[in-house]
């Protein structure tokens, strides 16, 4: 909730990171030859929540990088894509096998409450609702399915043809916009899942990541283009982009307060762009 910290994860750490001065303050080091895909803190502070490529799902100490807790075989073909509810006592996890897993978090024990097999490729990204009753998937399968996770039913399933790779709810809640290898950001109505619109996100290489403002009027992407861009929702047109990228964008998340955009990217950079106007 701070714009202060930020963290990234790649091949075997995770590192948190001081925003105003530009500098690491913690490294968790998993010795293992296993690569983090995807951290998540858990909204009280308290945990860095991680999914790695050798199936489990780990919880550190966020001041001092102590493991708090192993999920072990949370997934068989690894840990792709992770979330965690806002009252802390869930973490929703998504496999290489395309399984979607709610575990439920106490104190003491960690509980898996339901095992949702319906995609049948790798999930990329998992988001959830303020309110903890919904989560949207996406999969490589080219599928984003909308779960009732209060009832572990199904409620609706999209269908585009593209490996999809990242997937925002609009602050609403009433919209999510997706985007994937096909290079475009679609639009679509979480009530029935229908195509509303679709803007041409990139004109070259899949987009990898996006992430949209609190208040729901400006979202970021980028992707294998190397490009950073903000796009205003409603009109769906691109008012900034940022150069500075040499290899393709995996993830970008808009800061608390939206003062800063944090992108990193497979040749291993982080960088951290002004939010424009925030200066």
């Amino acid at each position: 909730g701070t714009s202060d910290l930020f963290a990234t994860c790649s091949k075997n750490d995770i590192r948190v990171w001081h925003t105003p001065e530009h500098r690491e303050l913690l490294r968790i080091v998993v010795p293992a030859i296993a690569t983090c895909h995807a951290i998540e803190f858990m909204r009280d502070g308290r945990s860095i929540i991680s999914a790695w490529n050798d199936g489990k799902i780990r919880a550190f100490m966020p001041q001092t990088g102590r493991l708090m807790y192993v999920i072990n075989h949370a997934h068989s073909l690894g840990v792709t894509a992770i979330a965690t509810t806002s009252d802390c006592k869930r973490i929703i996890s998504g496999g290489g096998e395309g399984q979607v897993r709610i575990w439920e978090i106490r104190e003491k024990t960690r509980k898996l409450e339901e095992v949702l097999k319906e995609h049948i490729s790798a999930v990329s990204c998992i988001k959830i609702n303020k309110n903890d009753r919904e989560c949207v998937t996406a999969s490589l399968d080219g599928t984003c399915i909308i779960w009732d996770i209060i009832r572990f039913a199904r409620k609706q399933m999209i269908l585009a043809n593209t490996l999809f790779k990242c997937v925002c709810y609009h602050p609403e809640e009433c919209q999510i916009i997706t985007s994937g290898t096909d290079r475009k950001i679609a639009y679509w109505e979480v009530f029935d899942g229908s195509a509303i619109r679709e803007v041409e996100g990139s004109a070259s290489g899949s987009i990898n990541g996006m992430d949209i403002t609190s208040d729901g009027a400006y979202f970021v992407t980028g992707g294998d283009d190397h490009l950073v861009k903000l796009w205003n929702y409603n009109e769906g047109a691109v008012t900034h982009v940022g150069v500075g990228h040499s290899g393709n964008i995996t993830h970008l998340k808009i800061c608390p307060g939206n003062k800063y955009i944090v992108s990193v990217s497979a040749d291993g950079a982080i960088l951290l762009w002004n939010y424009p106007g925030s200066h």
